[in-house]
């Protein structure tokens, strides 16, 4: 295993929202992914719900992350700006759902972060991903 979860009992619970404390990595190199958001690669937006657009974000980062010859479980951390005008304890749990339906029980450090808007009106969420990638991994 490439990281090592930090979670200890002296803090909050962050597990139940769908990342840990932090993340411990070995590898050396780093992959920094810009924000992804709910569009297809004609850069059309295709879902209107929060859960909806937070399950493409991270289907799009997991599309980036193939390319560069990893996956999912290289994520060390993940930000996540949260447009204000749709934060709600009821859109903050489809968030939730969504990262732990994606990661299963590696779940990355990560940062929630509300703003007043995105790029497009239409946004709901966008999500930066920063990954540890193996020493072995093929990356030219």
């Amino acid at each position: 295993m490439m990281h090592k979860l930090i979670n200890p009992p002296t803090v909050f619970n962050s597990l139940q929202y769908g990342f840990s404390q932090a993340v411990l990595t070995k590898g050396c190199r780093q992959l920094f992914l810009s924000g992804q958001v709910a569009t297809d690669k004609d850069q059309v937006t295709i879902a209107t719900t929060m859960g909806e657009q937070t399950r493409i974000c991270l289907e799009n980062i997991e599309k980036v992350l193939i390319s560069a010859n990893t996956t999912k479980h290289s994520i060390a951390m993940l930000r996540l700006y949260i447009k204000e005008s749709a934060n709600t304890p009821e859109t903050q749990e489809e968030i939730s759902m969504a990262l732990k339906a994606f990661f299963g029980e590696q779940m990355p450090a990560s940062s929630w972060i509300v703003v007043t808007g995105l790029a497009l009106s239409e946004w709901l969420i966008e999500i930066e991903a920063q990954a540890v990638i193996n020493d072995e991994a093929d990356v030219e």
